[in-house]
Order: structure tokens, then C-alpha cells, then sequence
């Protein structure tokens, strides 16, 4: 005696070994014995055999026309073996009626279950509404099947176009577009970006680097909204500095944060001004434009290209451009020029009007240590930059004995300046090199360190909260305690100095402000108390943007680096070793991997041979020529 039973969806038939009164152990065609409830069985029978029955009746099965056996079948619930009888006129055999029940169960639309070999027609709407969904269905995944085999000939669907960055940045995983491309990709054994590359989603590399970021980032465009009040940009009641103030800056600079100017007060006194743009004074906090440059954080900086973190009308209004009368927060420090001591600091609210901006690109050359360390060397604008080089070395001196080591500033920085377009791959690249030891960028950030300092100090005094960056331990952050920085060697560090690039330097302006304006009682003035909560908030969104916006602006420069690298055709270049296979570049801001590179100290040159480029990795196809330089 045999048994057709179903388990876990499946049917199946075997030999009845034993049995008893709730379970039976049976016999497959194996030889395997297994022990099933008597509950799960659908029927008994003789013959055929348990594996000729299945053959059969499933053959049986696809011979019947399901839309005739639902018409057939009874409007009320059923039991298949019955209905068998029914439906071909005389007693069933056990193939017949195996193959009716397999019939029944694979077509769910038709025919709902309703127990063990029980089942009930689906009504005529339910049904209709059904083969709709069934047949849409097909002819979504007809769809898709077209879609991926598009997409594997090295062809791009339009509707795979129009939803190509989504794809990227945060793809519908429901949808039909998504499932054709993903199928395509594991067909093709490929990277979503590279697939879409070579079938022309974009034209080249750069396009899907920045339209990436730009979906990711600024969904909606990166213009700005119209304001819905105009910002105040005159201060009349503010008092004008009676001072020479100078910016100094790079050549494609236009937001002008800081300038300083020099007054000699006899006897090797200086007073020096430290000069910051003030939107702060006419920024509000919860205002439209703070809520603006809160959900930037930070302008983005990437070569040829800027998103600035406030509307150009309103930079325009704030940068200290020369000429123009302009509202700034002054840090004002009397120093000993033959000792360093500092004899004294003021923080002013006023305006200025910065006589001239300065550009390294103009004065770096004629601006040296020597130049500036001999009287008798005519240099530009000598009688400001000496008395500034001079308390500069005081500074720095200082700070490094905190530190207890000098601070490495000798390398090569790279400027990126392009002859063209940003989005053109075509475009001409420029390096353009400059020390982080030249005299006047020592100079300026000398100065916004030391004001960095003495405001985060000044607020930690009156006890008004800010925005701090430490460093302990190795390990920098910022947080809301005034914590010493050891890698820079001060006390307190609160960055203040480019309210117009970056939301923190704003927030703290505020804050100085308030502590300007209301002194002993700027704890209630200012705008951020002790202990708000929104502080905290500020730090771990500014974190988090800042650390994207900087992770793309370094993606950006490898590009145009190896862009660089291609139009001046360089085939082998020397690299210095920073560790195990890790190189830099010589003449190039470049660290890559040298495949099979020798164990070397740190700082050894070797010549590379440049095999190949990937834009879309940002990496450079190298191996090792020598370990020695060519």
C-alpha cells in the first residue's frame, strides 16, 4: 500500500512501512524510512508505483484547463478527491486523482485553500481582479527581462536613464527599474556605476562623480530661496576703525573673512587688529538665512567650483572687500615686539574699510624670511608685514614650547587651477605649489590661531557658551568645553575666524557678539545658553557635513590630480615611501599603492611607472621601476 501526502508544500508519495493511530512510518524510493501524521495524508492507494504516480500525475496535471476545471468545480468548498470524480465522470484512479489535486494547487488565483486537499473557487470579481494582478505581473518581468538584456548589449533603456542617479544614491529596490539593473549588474559581474558608465548614463566619469554628490547632497539645486526679509547691512552706529588694514588671500579667494592691520605705539609696541566679517550682526538665531546656512554647515570647496554656505548677496554685503566700509568683530592685541608678551587684547565691534587684498600668488615670491628678517630689503608693504613677522615667530615659538616639538610644516601644498569648466574633463589642470612654511601663510595662520584662542578664552571667561575644537590624548573633537588643543599648543580653541564659510565660526560670532556688547551679563544676552541642548545638536551635524564636504573636495582633487597627471603625459615619476605600499607623489598632491613595493623606511625615493588611470575609482594603475629616484 502507498501514500500521497504533502509536506511543507511539497508532494509526495512513498511505501506505508507501518502504522498507527495518528502517524504512519513510510518508505521512499530510496530506502529512506520517515515518520508523518496520518493528518498530512491525502490519500492511500496500490498502484502505480509512489514514483510513476507523481511522474504521472503531474504530466495528467498540465493537461487540464484550468479556467474549464473552475467552472466545473462547485461554488461552495470542496474536497479534491471527490471533485476528481466529478470532473472526469467515472472513480478516479490514483494518477487522476493526484493530478487533480495537483491541478488545484498551482493555480492559487482560481482555487483557494481551505484545508487538507479541500478548496473553494475563487468568485468571478476576485478571480478577474486576480489574473490582472498575474498578468500585469508578466508583463512587468517581460519588461525587466528587456530592460537587463538592454543593458547587457551595452544599451540604455530611457526609463532606466531618467532614474540612473537614483540608482546610485537611493534606489527603489520594489521597483522595475532597480530589478533590471540589478540583474544586469550580477549578470555582468560589474559595479552599479561602472555599468551605467559604459552604457552612457553619463558621458564620463566626472558627470557621475558630481551628479552623484549634488543628488546626494542638494536634491533641490544648491541657488538659494528668496529671503523672506531683507538682512540689514548698514551700521551706522558702529564707529570706524582708524586703522590700515590689509586681507590677504589666494587669487580665486572672494569671501573675505579676515584682515589684519598694524599700529606701532614706540618702545617695540604693536597694537594689532585682527579683523573679522560680521554677518553675525545682522543674522539672527532660528532667522531664514540661519536655517540656510545651518543646512549647508560649510561652503564647498572643490577645484574650479564652490557652494557657498550663504547667498552671494549677502557675502557681498559681509566680505571685507577693499574699499568698501564694512562691519567687523576686532581683536585687538598690544605686544612686545622684542619679547612676544602680550600686554593686552580688546574685542571691538566696528567697521573697517581693508585698504587693499592681497593675493600669495602676487607676494609669496618677494615675501621671504630673509627678506623680511633684513631691514634693508625693500619688500611690499614692508612697514605692515615686518612688525606681523615678528610677533608671528613669538607666537609660534611659544606654542611650540607648549607643544614641546616644532610643528611640520614643511610640506608642498597643491592649488588646483583650472582653465575651463569644472564639469570638463577636458579642461586644462594647473598645479600650482606652495609651502605651508611660506612667510605670509605663517603670518595669517599665526593670527587666526591667536584669535581663535583668545575669543574661545574670552567667552569661557564670562561663562557664554561655545563651540570648541580640542585636541587630548591624541584624539580631536569638538564639544562645548573649553579644552586645551595640544597639537596646536593653546588653551582654548573656538574656531571664529571665517564666519562666511563655515556655520560654527558663525555660531561662536554670535556668541563674541553678545560678550562685545554685554560683557558681565552676556551669559543671558547671547543666543546659545549654558547647556542648550541645540549646541550639541549644531556639533554632531557640523561634524558629520563638514566631514563629507571635505571627503568629496578631496575625491575632486584626486580626479583633477590624475586628470593632471594624463595631459602632461607623465609615464614614470618619483614617489616617496609613507609606508608599506603606500606612496605620495613628487610634484603631484597623489597617494597611491604600488603593488609589489619592497620593504622600505618611511621617506625613501623610488621611480613608479604609471600604467593606467580609473576616474570612476580615483586610482592611479602603477607598479614600481626602481627604488631608486630616476
Amino acid at each position: 500500500m502507498h501514500v500521497l501526502y504533502e509536506e511543507s508544500g511539497t508532494f509526495k508519495a512513498a511505501r506505508i512501512f507501518s502504522r498507527s493511530d495518528s502517524t504512519m512510518q513510510v518508505e521512499s524510493e530510496s530506502g529512506k524510512r520517515s515518520k508523518i501524521k496520518n493528518a498530512i495524508v491525502l490519500f492511500e492507494f496500490d498502484a502505480p508505483e509512489p514514483a510513476q504516480l507523481l511522474n504521472q500525475a503531474q504530466a495528467e496535471a498540465e493537461k487540464i484547463e484550468i479556467d474549464f476545471l473552475w467552472e466545473c468545480a462547485p461554488q461552495e468548498e470542496f474536497e479534491a478527491t471527490v471533485f476528481a470524480e466529478d470532473y472526469y465522470g467515472h472513480v478516479p484512479s490514483a494518477v487522476e486523482k493526484a493530478a487533480v489535486i495537483f491541478a488545484l494547487n498551482s493555480a492559487p488565483a482560481y482555487f483557494h485553500r481551505r484545508g487538507k486537499g479541500r478548496y473553494r473557487p475563487a468568485p468571478p470579481d476576485i478571480l478577474a481582479a486576480a489574473l490582472a494582478a498575474i498578468e500585469k505581473k508578466r508583463l512587468q518581468a517581460e519588461q525587466q527581462q528587456r530592460w537587463t538584456d538592454q543593458l547587457l548589449a551595452g544599451e540604455l533603456p530611457e526609463e532606466i536613464a531618467q532614474v540612473a542617479t537614483s540608482l546610485l544614491i537611493k534606489p527603489d529596490k520594489n521597483s522595475n527599474e532597480w530589478k533590471a539593473f540589478a540583474a544586469a549588474v550580477e549578470q555582468q559581474r560589474t559595479t552599479p556605476e561602472q555599468l551605467l558608465l559604459s552604457v552612457g548614463a553619463w558621458s564620463h566619469p566626472l558627470a557621475l562623480h558630481q551628479t552623484r554628490f549634488m543628488a546626494t547632497h542638494f536634491p533641490k539645486g544648491s541657488t538659494f530661496p528668496a529671503l523672506s526679509s531683507a538682512l540689514p547691512t548698514q551700521f551706522n552706529d558702529l564707529p570706524i576703525a582708524d586703522v590700515t588694514a590689509y586681507s590677504m588671500d589666494d587669487s580665486f579667494t572672494t569671501e573675505v573673512d579676515d584682515a589684519l592691520s598694524v599700529t606701532l605705539l614706540g618702545d617695540d609696541v604693536m597694537r594689532l587688529g585682527i579683523h573679522i566679517a560680521a554677518p553675525g550682526l545682522a543674522i539672527e538665531r532660528d532667522s531664514d538665512i540661519d536655517r540656510l546656512a545651518r543646512s549647508r554647515m560649510s561652503t564647498v570647496y572643490t577645484p574650479g567650483y564652490k557652494i557657498p554656505m550663504l547667498p552671494d548677496s549677502l557675502i557681498s554685503a559681509f566680505s571685507l572687500d577693499a574699499g568698501e566700509l564694512r562691519p567687523a568683530v576686532s581683536l585687538y592685541v598690544d605686544a612686545n615686539l622684542a619679547t612676544g608678551e602680550m600686554l593686552g587684547s580688546e574685542t571691538r565691534l566696528e567697521r573697517i574699510r581693508v585698504a587693499e587684498n592681497l593675493r600669495h600668488n602676487i607676494l609669496d615670491d618677494a615675501i621671504t624670511a630673509e627678506a623680511l628678517a633684513d631691514p634693508s630689503v625693500n619688500i611690499p608693504y614692508g612697514e605692515w608685514l615686518r612688525p606681523l613677522w615678528r610677533y608671528a615667530l613669538h607666537l609660534s615659538a611659544q606654542r611650540e614650547a607648549v607643544r614641546g616639538k616644532p610643528e611640520n610644516n614643511s610640506r608642498v601644498e597643491y592649488s588646483f587651477v583650472l582653465e575651463g569648466p569644472h564639469d570638463d574633463p577636458d579642461t586644462t589642470v594647473k598645479l600650482v605649489p606652495r609651502r605651508r612654511d611660506a612667510p605670509l601663510d605663517r603670518i595669517i595662520a599665526e593670527y587666526m590661531i591667536l584669535a581663535n584662542n583668545l575669543w574661545g578664552g574670552l567667552l569661557a571667561q564670562h561663562d557664554v557658551p561655545g563651540i570648541y575644537r580640542s585636541q587630548q590624548a591624541g584624539r580631536v573633537r569638538m564639544s562645548t568645553h573649553a579644552l586645551p588643543h595640544e597639537a596646536i599648543g593653546v588653551p582654548y580653541y573656538a574656531w571664529s575666524t571665517s564666519p562666511l564659510r563655515r556655520y560654527v565660526d558663525l555660531v561662536n560670532q554670535l556668541q563674541v557678539i553678545a560678550t562685545a556688547r554685554h560683557g558681565v551679563s552676556a551669559r543671558l544676552a547671547a543666543p546659545f545658553k549654558p547647556k542648550d541642548a541645540d549646541l550639541f545638536a549644531i556639533i554632531g551635524a557640523f561634524d558629520a557635513q563638514y566631514s563629507a564636504w571635505g571627503d568629496y573636495q578631496s575625491a575632486m582633487e584626486r580626479y583633477w590630480c590624475l586628470r593632471w597627471l594624463q595631459q602632461q603625459d607623465i609615464r614614470v615619476i618619483n614617489a616617496t615611501v609613507l609606508r608599506d605600499d603606500l606612496v605620495r607623489l613628487d610634484g603631484a598632491p597623489l597617494v597611491t599603492r604600488v603593488a609589489g613595493l619592497p620593504a622600505l623606511e618611511r621617506g625613501h625615493q623610488v621611480s613608479i611607472e604609471i600604467l593606467g588611470y580609473n576616474e570612476l575609482a580615483l586610482e592611479l594603475e602603477c607598479r614600481l621601476r626602481d627604488t631608486a629616484p630616476v
